[in-house]
């Protein structure tokens, strides 16, 4: 589903329409963030938690959305930090030091009843988790999504030049990883 960007803002900031233009924000969104929410914390019932924790903090800020950026980079900016939240909580619930949050997350997706990977799949997995946090974002937004730059820049707040650096060092990083044994 297409949305147009200025009517639907205009129709968010005014209360006779501003419900049914959020039902138009989840339909359009919710498969698009489910999957960046589920690259990030790989868990389904977690991603699905998430996201509806994402519309919920949308909903109860609208008024504090100035429409200055696309409601799209918005609702992902929101996503990106429930995701950030919740791995800190659980690295904490489980105290799992920083350094070993790959491994945590790696059991998390093996653990995972809707996770139908192959090997190859998981082989994939292990080696984006090993990857920095900021990488693996930039990583994920734009290998799955096909995010452009500028939107990744907007949610991260980071210059497009470091994006760049940071999806590029993160590609050499995997095919490293990927073809150490070949």
């Amino acid at each position: 589903m297409r949305i147009n960007e200025e009517e639907m803002k205009r129709q968010l900031h005014d209360p006779a329409t501003r419900r049914a233009a959020f039902t138009d924000i989840v339909n359009a969104y919710s498969e698009k963030l489910y999957c960046q929410i589920r690259k990030m914390v790989l868990c389904h019932d977690d991603a699905n938690d998430i996201l509806q924790d994402t519309f919920l903090k949308a909903w109860t800020n609208l008024d504090n959305f100035r429409g200055d950026a696309k409601i799209s980079t918005w609702m992902y900016k929101i996503a990106v930090n429930e995701c950030i939240t919740f791995l800190n909580r659980q690295r904490a619930i489980n105290n799992v030091p920083l350094d070993d949050t790959d491994v945590y997350l790696l059991d998390t997706l093996k653990a995972d009843d809707y996770f139908d990977g192959d090997e190859l799949d998981v082989k994939l997995q292990e080696a984006i988790l090993l990857l920095p946090e900021k990488q693996r974002l930039v990583f994920n937004m734009k290998y799955y999504e096909d995010m452009k730059y500028e939107d990744m820049s907007e949610i991260l707040g980071t210059s497009v030049g470091a994006l760049k650096a940071s999806y590029h060092h993160a590609v050499k990083k995997i095919e490293t990883f990927l073809t150490k044994d070949i």
